[in-house]
């Protein structure tokens, strides 16, 4: 990571876990332990039926509420969606777009989630939109590749003075809930490729100040590495954010 040039930024993403009263819990229990120092931004992404909760117990917290996922349209009768512009009037201010959750079991495309950023964009908050390849994908050697097609397609349309509100998450899929870890340099090599992509979109300096974070289960026995390369500014924590003692471990070293 590097904190001179862009924000380092740890972000939970509950998943399908936790009830509102887990929350309130989280909350007790993370306020206790909650270090002064402040070496990065950080924000929780829960489900949508926890952010008004989530919003109550974290204010007095330095941690910001984010949500795992939004629907494109403004309005309309798409039953059970929820749009940028209702996350919006909550004080969401992050919204996860393109998780491979959503891609493998809800049938998400390039297009939906390129559809889905410019939502969350226009209603001026934060996507943090995930890329990833497969086991297969790595195995054949196209990574970086795929990865290039992804970032592309997500930003297509996107202007430049709106992408310093985007965040990139590289998730690798065989590592999200495996126990599998891609190792700091495999990690460094992918991030450092997503910059570089970014780079020939917009220009070095939009790059430079892009904010790539890591989503492929890290937590606080691996953190530290990961962190430590530059290209990688911060984390996607699935496991590891569900007990407050557990996510406050990730960078702790770095909290000095």
């Amino acid at each position: 990571m590097n904190r001179r040039y862009r924000k380092t930024i740890i972000a939970g993403n509950w998943k399908m876990n936790m009830t509102a009263s887990d929350t309130k819990k989280f909350a007790d229990d993370i306020k206790a332990i909650m270090p002064r120092a402040k070496w990065c931004d950080t924000l929780i992404c829960v489900p949508a039926c926890n952010i008004s909760t989530a919003m109550k117990a974290f204010k007095d917290l330095r941690i910001s509420v984010g949500a795992e996922n939004v629907y494109f349209e403004e309005k309309g009768a798409y039953t059970g969606e929820v749009s940028a512009d209702m996350l919006k009037d909550l004080g969401v201010k992050y919204v996860i777009v393109g998780h491979s959750e959503r891609r493998q079991y809800f049938c998400e495309t390039d297009q939906t989630v390129n559809k889905k950023v410019h939502a969350v964009l226009n209603a001026g908050m934060n996507p943090i939109i995930c890329v990833g390849e497969s086991l297969e994908q790595r195995e054949t050697g196209i990574t970086n590749e795929w990865i290039a097609l992804q970032v592309k397609s997500a930003l297509n349309g996107v202007p430049a003075e709106k992408l310093r509100r985007c965040i990139i998450a590289y998730e690798p899929i065989w590592a999200i809930g495996t126990g599998k870890t891609a190792t700091a340099d495999q990690a460094e090599e992918v991030c450092a490729a997503i910059r570089k992509v970014v780079g020939e979109l917009y220009g070095e300096d939009a790059a430079t100040a892009l904010t790539v974070q890591y989503g492929g289960s890290m937590n606080a026995k691996n953190c530290e590495e990961l962190l430590s390369k530059k290209d990688v500014d911060g984390g996607l924590i699935g496991g590891a954010a569900l007990k407050a003692e557990d996510f406050l471990g990730i960078g702790k070293g770095f909290a000095k």
